[in-house]
């Protein structure tokens, strides 16, 4: 394997260094201003670095020109994000919907809904959330209740999603409901884009066990949407969310979940070697399963190559994306219950390191549980039975 860049991606990767050095104002750089998902001041900087970034065409720049992108390889887009992570920017949230439901209006949208949706999601100026999970209907979205009733030319929305990531403070939610009710589970069900600020939606943020409170539950009462706000045909939104989800578990993980558990590693070995509460590197079982997170991070970055490697020959991700959401979401587990133990006590009352333990605890769930991923790669990877 060849892992060399050539002449033009370095060329790329050294004015997306510049112009990241000249850019990013220090106070807004990771290690001084990014702290909880919700708190005011984060979502604020957040919310101006996406502006900045569009302003400067740096989101989405894997994204046709005539769309907001600058038409660049997915390697090019991997170089800038390393880049990115280099200089301790903020990494702006709008970004994963930019892969999500971006991707999904970009490919089965109107010319109107891409006219209407895409730059305003580029710049920031339109924050999204997703409406997919409900109670008795996470891993399983087959069987979601939330129901969406033709009447003349609006649906009609009654139902509620839970695990709503930042609904509090989205402006729209690409939404999941069932349509067409005489058909079975997966045919009847369509993604409809709804304005959160509707009459009949109402919003509960649920406190994690991190303390934070980036997650919400979400309440429609007979909620109007036009019916020109559907994504493709009735009762294709399964196979339109199915093509959402590979980018959740693809190159959102390739792209942002891998540097951070790369960058929860490095941290750990430093702490281990300078910390007081520390073991130290002197203790053999210490440096061994410090031997061990360092091949699996590794292991990661390679999955991360393949990864590129496919969408770069077939331009989207494929069922291997759920090979990444398991080793990617049981490396970090496996990383951070290592650092719990060789930290003792003092990590469950260090705030960075306790709250990454239990946040990676939720890792094996979101995007669809390390046992729905399994399944996808028996059956479409593996072809075996159902």
């Amino acid at each position: 394997m060849d892992f060399t860049f050539s002449e033009r991606e370095l060329s790329f990767a050294a004015e997306a260094r510049s112009w990241l050095a000249s850019h990013v104002p220090p106070a807004w750089r990771r290690d001084h201003c990014w702290t909880r998902s919700d708190d005011p001041l984060w979502r604020e900087i957040a919310r101006d670095w996406q502006r900045k970034l569009y302003d400067g065409g740096w989101i989405a720049i894997s994204w046709p020109r005539e769309h907001g992108g600058r038409g660049a390889t997915v390697i090019e887009r991997w170089l800038f994000e390393e880049e990115l992570d280099r200089a301790g920017a903020p990494y702006p949230p709008g970004s994963a919907n930019v892969d999500m439901i971006g991707q999904a209006v970009l490919k089965h949208g109107t010319p109107a809904q891409r006219e209407r949706f895409l730059l305003r999601l580029l710049s920031g100026e339109d924050w999204w959330c997703q409406g997919f999970s409900e109670p008795g209907a996470g891993s399983d979205l087959g069987g979601l209740r939330c129901r969406g009733e033709r009447e003349g030319d609006v649906f009609v929305v009654n139902g509620q999603k839970v695990w709503t990531s930042h609904a509090e403070v989205a402006d729209w939610c690409f939404l999941l409901c069932r349509t067409e009710m005489d058909q079975p589970k997966h045919k009847g069900i369509s993604l409809l884009l709804v304005d959160m600020k509707s009459p009949g939606i109402s919003v509960r943020p649920l406190k994690q066990a991190t303390g934070e409170a980036e997650f919400c539950e979400v309440f429609f009462e007979d909620v109007r949407v036009p019916a020109d706000l559907m994504i493709g045909a009735p009762g294709a939104g399964w196979q339109i969310a199915m093509g959402i989800l590979q980018h959740e578990r693809g190159p959102v993980w390739t792209f942002t979940f891998q540097r951070k558990i790369r960058r929860s590693f490095n941290e750990l070995v430093r702490q281990v070697r300078e910390h007081p509460a520390s073991q130290g590197v002197g203790d053999a079982l210490v440096r061994q399963k410090l031997a061990q997170s360092f091949i699996d991070v590794e292991l990661l970055k390679l999955m991360g190559y393949r990864s590129l490697t496919h969408i770069l020959r077939t331009g989207h991700p494929g069922p291997e994306s759920s090979l990444e959401k398991i080793i990617g979401s049981e490396t970090d587990q496996r990383l951070q219950e290592a650092a719990m133990g060789m930290f003792g006590p003092y990590a469950s009352l260090e705030s960075p390191r306790g709250r990454d333990y239990l946040y990676a605890r939720s890792e094996t769930i979101m995007g669809g549980t390390s046992e729905i991923q399994r399944n996808v790669v028996a059956q479409r990877i593996l072809g075996l039975p159902r």
